[in-house]
């Protein structure tokens, strides 16, 4: 982050807010990621897309007020009109959270069972796309070898071919599409209520692949017990570590996590070592998993 991107973010915000009859003066940067956060001394959040997502922008907007509508505890936009496009960027506009904490495994389970139970929405919803960006990160990275590269690239094709012939499983439906506990808020009220959060993936595709995200927690990260995993199973009523199209999912995260390394990499050198690292257990030179590797970003 470079004060420049704030800079130019805030410049973003100060024309979006304008525009819906709210103030920047005041407002406090949350994140400066892959989308801008703001937060607003009206306590309202400001989230600042990247260029060229506005449709992905309404869609959370929709999701969110539909999983509402649903009853499932979620993330509330603002009751106007929106996304608004500022300077080429979709902001969208949410009611700040109460005061609250990350969410356990479990706590995310039950909001997951929620939401896969539900019927199709009528607006809109693209088919998951689990390979999206990944052959842009690998091709923009000055971070990578080329051999590897080369490797990582192969190792897409190969992963296309399999997610085409995944065995079945429980059925499409909507789908989080980014399901980890850093989505899943809980609002310190007496009744504990958690939330879920950030539709920006969010989509039409099999349920496993939401579960994958728990599962390698444990299976590649090797940072969660398996009495917790056990929780989030119970809590969900399904371990898809049991399914047998589970390695192919882990596979397509794994390397989803390689190259978002190396888009950090790209513009934080300390980064670059992790990234190897993860390159290096793809390609078997680090024994097998769990590979213990540390979050980026």
């Amino acid at each position: 982050m470079t004060t420049s991107d704030i800079e130019l973010s805030r410049t973003v915000l100060a024309e979006a807010v304008a525009a819906r009859g709210f103030s920047a003066r005041g407002a406090t940067l949350i994140r400066l990621g892959e989308n801008a956060l703001w937060r607003l001394a009206s306590n309202v959040v400001v989230r600042i897309a990247r260029p060229g997502q506005d449709e992905a922008a309404a869609r959370e907007v929709a999701v969110a007020r539909w999983l509402a509508s649903a009853g499932v505890p979620t993330v509330e936009p603002l009751e106007i009109d929106q996304p608004v496009i500022a300077s080429g960027r979709a902001a969208t506009f949410w009611k700040l959270l109460p005061p609250h904490k990350a969410g356990t495994e479990a706590d995310l389970a039950g909001l997951l069972a929620q939401l896969h139970s539900l019927p199709l929405p009528t607006f809109p919803i693209n088919r998951l796309d689990p390979f999206v960006r990944i052959e842009e990160r690998l091709a923009a990275s000055h971070a990578v070898a080329e051999e590897d590269r080369a490797w990582l690239l192969n190792r897409l094709r190969e992963l296309i071919a399999r997610w085409r012939d995944l065995p079945g499983g429980r059925g499409d439906c909507v789908v989080h599409g980014d399901a980890w506990t850093g989505n899943c808020a809980v609002v310190k009220t007496p009744t504990r209520r958690a939330v879920l959060l950030d539709y920006e993936r969010t989509s039409i595709g099999p349920p496993e692949w939401d579960l994958t995200s728990t599962a390698i927690e444990v299976d590649t990260f090797g940072n969660l017990s398996t009495d917790r995993y056990r929780a989030y199973c119970d809590q969900y009523g399904y371990d898809v570590m049991d399914w047998p199209g589970y390695p192919t999912l882990r596979a397509i995260r794994e390397l989803r996590l390689v190259t978002f390394a190396l888009q950090i990499a790209d513009s934080d050198p300390t980064v670059r070592s992790e990234a190897q690292g993860r390159i290096d257990c793809l390609r078997g030179r680090r024994g097998p998993r769990p590979w213990g590797w540390s979050a980026v970003g």
